[in-house]
Formats: C-alpha cells, sequence, structure tokens
C-alpha cells in the first residue's frame, strides 16, 4: 500500500508546485514579453510572444522616460534606508538580548507596537512630522521614514537569532578584555551574518517596491523613486503599454539579480536554529 501512495504524493507535490510557478512566474514573463514589444504590436496581437524585440525600449526608457533618475533616486534611498534600519536593528536586538532591565519587556512592545499599525494610519503623522522638520519632498526625510518604519521588523528577526548565541561566548570575550561594543561587532555580528543579512535583503526588497510612503511625501518628479515614477508615466501616458512594461523590467531587475546571487543565504537565515 505504502509502495502505491508514494508516487501518488510525489505526483500531486509536482502538480502543486508547478502550479504555484505558473501562478507566479506568469506574471512575470507576460510583463517581460510586453517589454520587449512596442504598443501597436500588443494592440494587433495582445497574446503572442516578441518575435522582433525591442532592446532599444529599455536605452529609451532610462533616457527619455527619465526612469534613469527614477531608479538612482530608489537606489540612495533604498540602499540607505537598509543600511541603517540593519545596523540600528542589530544593536537594538543585541541589546534587549544581552542587556535587559526592569523596562525591557516594555521597550520591547512599544517597539514592535510598529508592526501592528498599517502603513495608511501612519501617513499622515509621518506627513505632520517631516512637515515640520522640514524634511518634506526631499531624499532624506523618505530615507527616516523608511528606517523608522523598517527598524521594528528588522528588531522582530534579529532578536530571535541573537537569543541563540551562547552567553558563554560573551563572557569568554569579556575576560579577554572587550568591551561592549568590540563585543558586539567581533561576536554577535559575525556570527549573525545569515540572519543580517537575510533582514537586510527582505528590506531591500519591501522598501524598492514601496509606493505609499513615497507618493505623500515627495512631489518633485526629479526625486521621485522607481513605483513614484511609473505611477506618474501611466497617469500620462495611459495607452504606452509597452513602455510602461519596460519600466516594469527595470524596476523588477534588481530584485532578481539580489535574490540570484542571495537566495541560499536568505534560506540559511531564514531557517537558522540554534547556533552551536
Amino acid at each position: 500500500m505504502h509502495n502505491v501512495t508514494a508516487p501518488f504524493k510525489k505526483t500531486l507535490l509536482l502538480l502543486f508546485v508547478i502550479a504555484c510557478t505558473v501562478i507566479t512566474g506568469g506574471p512575470f514573463l507576460w510583463v517581460a514579453a510586453l517589454s520587449l514589444r512596442t504598443t501597436p504590436e500588443i494592440f494587433d496581437h495582445p497574446y503572442s510572444f516578441p518575435m522582433h524585440p525591442h532592446f532599444g525600449k529599455f536605452l529609451k526608457a532610462w533616457t527619455q522616460a527619465n526612469y534613469g533618475q527614477y531608479f538612482w533616486n530608489s537606489t540612495l534611498v533604498v540602499v540607505s534606508a537598509v543600511f541603517l534600519a540593519t545596523l540600528l536593528g542589530a544593536m537594538a536586538a543585541h541589546g534587549l538580548v544581552r542587556y535587559p532591565f526592569r523596562g525591557t519587556r516594555a521597550t520591547r512592545f512599544l517597539i514592535l507596537s510598529g508592526m501592528m499599525l498599517p502603513p495608511q494610519m501612519l501617513v499622515l503623522s509621518l506627513f505632520q512630522i517631516m512637515f515640520s522638520l522640514r524634511l518634506y519632498n526631499s531624499l532624506t526625510g523618505l530615507i527616516v521614514v523608511y528606517v523608522a518604519t523598517q527598524l521594528p521588523m528588522t528588531i522582530y528577526i534579529l532578536e530571535s537569532f541573537f537569543a541563540h548565541i551562547p552567553q558563554d561566548l560573551f563572557d569568554a570575550a569579556r575576560l579577554d578584555g572587550y568591551a561592549d561594543f568590540e563585543i558586539f561587532w567581533r561576536i554577535a555580528l559575525p556570527i549573525g551574518t545569515p540572519a543580517v543579512l537575510t533582514t537586510a535583503l527582505l528590506n531591500f526588497i519591501m522598501l524598492w517596491n514601496e509606493f505609499l510612503y513615497a507618493v505623500v511625501l515627495l512631489t518633485d518628479n526629479s526625486k521621485r523613486t522607481l513605483p513614484l515614477g511609473i505611477m506618474f508615466f501611466m497617469g500620462g501616458h495611459q495607452i504606452d503599454v509597452g513602455m510602461m512594461a519596460t519600466g516594469l523590467m527595470i524596476t523588477i531587475f534588481p530584485v532578481l539579480l539580489l535574490y540570484a546571487f542571495f537566495s541560499e543565504t536568505m534560506i540559511k537565515g531564514m531557517t537558522a536554529g540554534a547556533v552551536r
């Protein structure tokens, strides 16, 4: 009986994996095909593949459609925010785990409460704060907002990982004369590298595609990020489907590149258990 059901279960699992691949990967392949075709070609034959790919559309989108400026704005904002959020989050997670105090639980609750509020509830308050600090309509202000909104998740992920690092390592480092800051840089951070990299990649993916805060806090065309630039391009060129698809591929490509190189690191960081 076992020999009969085992192939059946494998077949069901394979069919499930194929279905998930089609559902998730199908839209990406469709956008990739549209990005290599012109809008007239798409309207004439909506469901055909590009017989004569127009790779020059990417150069046109980069230069004439201002996607190049949007790309560098997104890169500056997201890379800066991810670096600061990951560094500050790692420090905070290490401090909460290794240096408990009377208000540790209350502090942890206040930090993690930021994960409970939907972004729509924070937009008005963030708008008022950025305007009062004269950071409204600036990339610096958007970086500050991104760091603040990603810190709770960063601390939540890294705290659970740092908690599994044996206390004996820190005691031995203290006996060797390491200060608290040196213990973090030389012990906790190197050991927690898989979790830190995983958190940084997750933050990058989330912030690279972020739209709500950007559309509220940025108004100048020269400061728009890629998702915001695509939205305004859609508003001004509602029938240029091919160029919009090209812009979407420019947005998707960095995320695919990161995942191609660091997918194993992400899996190790997300499945890491107790540190031996």
